[in-house]
Parts: C-alpha cells; structure tokens; sequence
C-alpha cells in the first residue's frame, strides 16, 4: 500500500487569491533557497564529483510532491506510491534503490534524502537532494562495473528508509551503509551535505509561512503550478503538431561487445496533450546500459527542452504534467525488468536530449539543434599509493556542445549545465597524476554555419600503478549536424605506455591496469554543425585558425583558405567555395555521418577498434521491420 501522511492537524488550506507581488516574492525567495541548497552541499561535501563539479540535484515541492523549483521533476510521486509506511513530523527519508522508487533515481550511486516539512500539523512542502556517490562498493572501484548483468553487482541498494524517525537519527543504519563503500569518509560527509541542504530549504519554507501565512504559502506554490500549466498549454498547442513524428538514435555499444542500442521515440499531440511514444527501443542489455526512465523524469526533461527552445521566461515546474502522456515497453533499455544493472544508465540518459531536438525540430527546422555532448563521460582512477594509501577518483568530462540556430556550440561543456570541472591543481594535488593537456580539441565541432563545440583533449600522466575504468560514447556514431551542418567528431581513448607505445582503448573498460608514467588520452566527443557550412563567415574562421579552435585543413570544410597564422586568402576562398557548391548535393535535415551498416564497414579504419556486435535480438528485429 502507499505511503501514510501522518498529520495531527486535519484542517484543509484554505484557499487564497494571491496578488502579483505577493506571487512574485515567494517564487524568487523559492529560487534563492534552491540556490542556497547547492551552495550548502558544495561547501560541506568531500567527493570531488560533487564539491567540485556539483553532481548533485535540489528540489522544493509543494505539500502534494509537486517540484515547484529543481531541475529534474519531482521523484516524491514515485517514492510514495513505493513506500509502505507512515511520514510523520520528524522523519528524513533516505534512499538508493531506483526499483523502489519507479526509477525517479536512476542508479544506486544517487543517494537521495527527502523531508517532508510540517508545520502545526499539516505538511507544507517537501525538501529533497541527490547527490552521486564516489563509490558504494561493488565488484570495482567507483560502483559502477560495465559488465554487471545484475544491480546486486553494484554496490549497496538502500529501499526507502528513516534516516531519521521522529527527529532521533538511525546510527546503525549508516553505520551498516557506510560498511559497504571503499570511500567511507567521502559518503558520510556527502550524506551530512545532503542532510543540511534539506534543511536549510525547509528553514526557508518555514520562514515564508511565517511570513505570509501557511495558507498563502500553499495557494501560491498552488498559482505557480497553474501559471506553468497555462504556459505550457499555449506553447504545446502552438509548437506541437497533430501529425506523428518519430526520431531514433543510438547508445554506441554495451562495453561488453554488442550494439549499437536503439532509442526511438514518436511525437503526436491529441487536443492539448502530448503523447510520447518510446515503443521501437531496443530490448533491454544483459549489461549496465539500462536506463530506468521514470516518466515524471522525462516530461520534466521535455519540458524543459521546449521552454529552453521557445520561451525562456517560463519558470519550469510539474504544473504542467497532466499535459504530457510517456509510453515505455517493459523491457526496453528504457523500463528494464528488475534486477537489470543500472549503472551504466548515463549515455542513454544523455541520448534522450538528442532524441528530443530531433523530435522537436523536424516540424520547426529554424528551432533544430544538432547533436553534442550528451553524455557525462567517467574517468575512475584508484589503487594504493607507495605508502599503501588508498585513493580514489571520480571525474566527469566535458566536451562540444551542438551548434544551434542562433549560434556556435561551446567548447568543452557539461551535459548539466550547473557542472563546474574540477580544478586541474585540485587533480594534481590530492590524486597520484598530472595533467599534461588540457585543451579544446580543434576541429572536433562540427562544421556549420554555426559550428558544433570542440571536445576536449584531457592527458593524464599517471605516477603510481593503478587501475582505470572509463565510461564513455559516441565512439561509433557521430554527433549528428542538422540543416547542411556536418557531424562532430567521435570520442577517442588513447593509452600511451612509458615506454612509448601506444593503442586505443574502448570507450566503456573496467579494470585497464596503468603503470608509473603511463599517460592517458582522454578525448571527447564534439557538437554536431548547424546549416550550411560555406555560409560561415571566412572572417571567423580564419579567426579561430588563429585562436586553435580550427586548423588550416580544418578550414577547407567551411570553403575558406588561410595559413598557419590565421590570414586570409580571400581569392581562394571564394573559388574554392564555388566549386564546393557546384559538387554539393542537397542540405539533408540531419547527416548521422553514415548509416549504422557503413559506420560498420568503415568503423576499425576510423576508430582503431572493431564495431560492435548486433546483439542476438537485432535479426528477429529486422525481420520484423
């Protein structure tokens, strides 16, 4: 059965109408509480993953469960249709189970802490954080083993539990939790962080209802949601087709030899609803490539998406949920059947962004964005130092983002937008390397008329042996480029051994063994271009030859002549243009780089490593289509 709200006080709130100012002052001290709850847990957590880069997601709900101010949508729908117990005044509810929660946390390296906040008896609001833990424990470092074929491989599971009950915090409980991680000084402070960010949020809830009265706090978080479903009612009516549109792309490979996994998914609008449709994804992977995709999460992400593209203004929140209908198959690399490993989930995460642009912009191609850095590739470095010191690292990377209809993609960006990169002096300092490079990769955005972001090329000498795992994609399909744009590069991983060899590595590897003076070749992917590159302006690119983002040769596919040093030949440039446009055949909406039977054949000459295997599913499907 579900979750029981305990309250003391049985009174409903009243409604109250709530005038522009009074609205206005709440929405923007929620903000404000939102932000001080990443400043809090930045300033008091001990993982690098988030003190540095900030892996880490804060939510104020409404009394209901409803996100009023966060960033992924609320998982409290999930949690308590899951929970079979009370919510009382005083409790804090800790968990890391995705399977207890329909997925609202995605793996078990999310610690998630919630609070329902009560006032004279009745619950108000709730306050929730979620933050990636460095390591859980688990068959390797970090916790997250590319070839589990079940969760039990990766690390502690933790079902929804009182952290705290009654306000009286459960030492044992965390004693038994913080027993199953190699990094027990790391989660216990990151847990602490998480704690203190919930309540600072709730103080501020508190205080509002000081302020204004507990039923005016409640009508206004109430007008927020229905000012956003208003919003998005025009924006879906006016942007959303009633014709079927469908849009697939792919997560690379499983890490263990098979791919590349479909994701597709098919866009209509019925009245004022939107139905997304996920059937045509692929069964799930017998490895960690799962994504449990909970439904609040991706009408979240949807909304998001369509607010970014065509209104800013919007302040994004669940208002506008009965709105959206999502359908995933059972099964599917989407909606895995229990116990399917989960930890690798980040690339099909990542993929569901394009999978929107391209949904979103076929009906609108002024509004298409290409393909860029949808991911959060891992690096994880551990062993024992010469004086038999355990170390541990988790980064995430960054790299291109697509070019879009009002400009270039950057260089070297996060998939989050709130993600900070860790210091190279922070890397050097308390980890065994040194960084060599670090630097935007030149001609790995995309050409266009606005050009996709460069990946990154980040080089890491290692001074003591160890072991690496990495997580990564886009090695065997290409970032995609959209109205004439050319596709982004692939990523690369490139091992340099001390004693100079070299050889590429796969994108998704546990346990390569790494020696005193061996460098790794950490290079990310690029944005995919948008429109035609031989309308960039040759003034900008000779530029960018001059700044390093672009080479010489690079500057050939954009049509444009210039030397090392960045100067102009502006004769050859409009010749050699002239006969680019004479060779051209028509701008295609969107170039994928090939299709996946030719990114096959081509795939060891470009790549340096063998394509993927078609899992054992792939010719009953392609029987079926």
């Amino acid at each position: 059965m579900p979750a029981r709200i305990v309250e003391t006080n049985p009174k409903p709130f009243a409604a109250v109408n709530i005038d522009p100012v009074t609205l206005d002052i709440i929405e923007n001290a929620l903000r404000n509480a939102r932000i001080e709850m990443d400043a809090t847990l930045t300033r008091t957590a001990m993982s690098p993953g988030i003190r540095e880069q900030g892996d880490a997601f804060p939510l104020i709900a409404d009394h209901k469960g409803r996100m009023i101010v966060g960033q992924f949508g609320s998982f409290i729908d999930g949690f308590l249709k899951a929970y079979d117990g009370d919510i009382e005044d005083g409790d804090m509810i800790f968990l890391s189970d995705p399977y207890s929660c329909e997925g609202a946390i995605s793996h078990s390296n999310d610690w998630l802490v919630l609070l329902p906040v009560f006032r004279s008896g009745r619950l108000v609001a709730w306050t929730a954080m979620f933050g990636h833990q460095s390591d859980i424990g688990g068959k390797v470092a970090g916790s997250m083993p590319i070839d589990a074929s079940s969760i039990f491989e990766e690390g502690v599971r933790i079902p929804p539990v009182k952290l705290y009950a009654r306000g009286v915090y459960n030492h044992e409980l965390i004693k038994l939790v913080m027993h199953q991680t190699r990094k027990p000084d790391w989660c216990a402070a990151d847990l602490n962080a998480l704690i203190a960010s919930c309540r600072v949020a709730a103080r501020r809830v508190q205080e509002m209802c000081d302020r204004f009265g507990d039923d005016v706090y409640v009508s206004a978080t109430e007008a927020l949601l229905q000012r956003n479903y208003r919003a998005m009612k025009a924006l879906i009516e006016s942007s959303v087709s009633t014709d079927r549109v469908t849009f697939e792309d792919y997560v690379c490979d499983d890490g263990v030899g098979y791919g590349p996994y479909r994701i597709r998914c098919a866009m209509w609008r019925e009245g004022s609803k939107v139905i997304l449709d996920f059937d045509g994804t692929d069964p799930q992977s017998e490895a960690s490539i799962n994504f449990y995709l909970n439904e609040n999460m991706f009408k979240m992400f949807f909304g998001i998406y369509m607010i970014m593209v065509f209104d800013p203004a919007i302040m994004f929140n669940d208002g506008f949920y009965d709105l959206i209908e999502v359908r995933i198959p059972e099964g599917s690399l989407l909606k895995p059947r229990y116990p399917a490993a989960l930890s690798g989930r980040t690339h099909a995460l990542g993929r569901i962004f394009d999978i929107l642009g391209g949904l979103l912009g076929q009906r609108t191609p002024e509004f298409l964005c290409a393909a860029g850095f949808s991911s959060s590739p891992h690096l994880m470095y551990s062993g024992r130092d010469r004086k038999g010191e355990w170390f541990q690292l988790f980064q995430i990377g960054f790299g291109g983002i697509p070019g879009k209809p009002f400009g270039d993609g950057p260089d070297g960006h996060s998939l989050w937008p709130g993600f900070t990169n860790v210091p190279n002096e922070f890397l050097e300092r308390y980890f065994p390397l040194r960084i060599e490079r670090y630097e935007a990769l030149a001609d790995s955005g995309g050409p266009g008329k606005f050009r996709g972001g460069n990946g990154i090329k980040m080089s890491y000498r290692f001074l003591e042996p160890g072991t690496v795992s990495i997580h990564d994609d886009r090695w065997f399909t290409y970032p995609w480029g959209v109205n004439g744009g050319k596709p982004g590069a692939r990523a690369r991983k490139i091992l340099e051994k001390a004693d100079g060899t070299t050889k590429v590595v796969p994108n998704k590897i546990d346990s390569l063994r790494v020696e005193e003076g061996d460098v790794l070749h950490f290079i990310t992917w690029g944005g995919g271009g948008w429109g035609d590159p031989l309308e960039r302006d040759p003034a900008l690119v000779a530029k960018e030859v001059r700044q390093g983002l672009v080479t010489p040769e690079g500057a050939r596919r954009y049509g444009v002549v210039c030397d090392g040093e960045g100067r102009l030949d502006m004769a050859a440039t409009e010749a050699l243009r002239a006969e680019m446009r004479a060779k051209a055949t028509s701008n295609a909406l969107f170039d994928f780089g090939g299709t996946i039977e030719e990114l096959r054949a081509r795939c060891e000459a470009e790549t340096g490593l063998p394509p993927p295997k078609p899992p054992v599913w792939h010719h009953l499907r392609q029987a079926a289509e």
